[in-house]
C-alpha cells in the first residue's frame, strides 16, 4: 500500500483506480483477519485491529468487508502469517524496504528477487537499508478541521515530534513506539483522520530525472501487485509530468 508516502499519492494520480483499490482492500483485509487472530477481536483493545479497522475506513473499503475479514480469523485457524521486512536497491541505486505480510517466506522472498532483479536492483541483507530511514507514525487531519494554531497546540502536548501544515491537510509526526498512545490522545479532540500509519520516512531524499523516475515507478508498482507485499518506501522523489 506504501503507506500514504510520496509514492502512495502517485500511484492514485497514475489512474488504474479499481485495480488499484481492490488490491489495497484484499491487503487491508488480510491485516485485519491477522489483527484479529493474534489479539482481541475488540479493536479498543486491540491496537493493531484498531489501527487496521481504521486505514480500512480511511481507504473507504464497506463495512461488510472488515466484518468478514474479522470474522475469517476464526475460520482461517491453520494459516499462519509473518510480518517480514525486505531491503533491497532499485533502479539507479535508489534504496527500498518493502514490508510484507505472508504465509509462505521462501514464495515472498524469491517474487521480491526477481522483480528487483527484472528492475535493474538487487535484494539486500538486513540492515543494508534501513541506515537510509527513520521508522516514525504518521497522521494527516484535512486542514479545515483545526487551525495550525490549535493543531500544533495539541501535537505538543500529546508528545509528538513534529507537527507542520500544508494547504491541504496538518502532518504530524511521532516517534514509531508513540504512535499508538499519541493517536488516541488526538482523538479525544479530532473525530477523524485522513490518513494515519507508522512509515519509514527516508533521512535524504534522491533527485532522479523523469526517466529515472519511469523505471522507479514501474517496479514500485510490480511490488504492488504482489499479494504479500504490504508497504514499499522509497528514498527519492519521483517524477511524474
Amino acid at each position: 500500500m506504501a503507506g500514504h508516502s510520496h509514492w502512495a499519492g502517485i500511484k492514485h494520480k497514475k489512474g488504474k483506480q479499481d485495480k488499484v483499490r481492490s488490491k489495497i482492500f484484499a491487503k487491508l483485509s488480510r491485516e485485519i483477519t491477522v489483527a484479529a487472530k493474534i489479539g482481541a477481536k475488540d479493536p479498543t483493545s486491540n491496537p493493531r485491529l484498531r489501527a487496521a479497522i481504521q486505514a480500512s475506513r480511511e481507504a473507504n473499503m464497506p463495512k461488510e468487508n472488515i466484518i468478514r475479514a474479522i470474522s475469517k480469523s476464526e475460520i482461517d485457524v491453520n494459516k499462519n502469517y509473518e510480518n517480514l521486512r525486505y531491503e533491497g536497491f532499485g533502479p539507479h541505486n535508489t534504496a527500498l524496504i518493502i514490508e510484507t505480510l505472508t504465509d509462505n517466506k521462501n514464495r515472498t522472498a524469491s517474487n521480491i528477487r526477481t522483480i528487483l532483479q527484472k528492475s535493474g536492483g538487487r535484494l539486500g541483507e538486513t540492515g543494508s537499508t534501513t541506515h537510509y530511514f527513520f521508522a516514525c507514525g504518521v497522521l494527516h487531519i484535512v486542514k479545515d478541521k483545526i487551525s495550525d494554531e490549535k493543531i500544533l497546540e495539541l501535537s505538543i502536548n500529546a508528545g509528538a515530534k513534529d507537527c507542520s501544515s500544508s494547504s491541504e491537510y496538518h502532518e504530524i509526526l511521532t516517534e514509531r513506539e508513540d504512535f499508538y498512545k499519541i493517536k488516541i490522545e488526538l482523538e479525544k479532540k479530532i473525530d477523524s483522520f485522513l490518513y494515519s500509519s507508522i512509515e519509514w520516512r527516508p533521512q535524504n531524499y534522491l533527485d532522479i530525472s523523469k526517466e529515472e523516475s519511469d523505471a522507479i515507478i514501474k517496479m514500485l508498482e510490480t511490488l504492488e501487485e504482489d499479494d504479500d507485499v504490504q508497504n514499499t518506501f522509497v528514498n527519492c522523489n519521483i517524477h511524474i509530468n
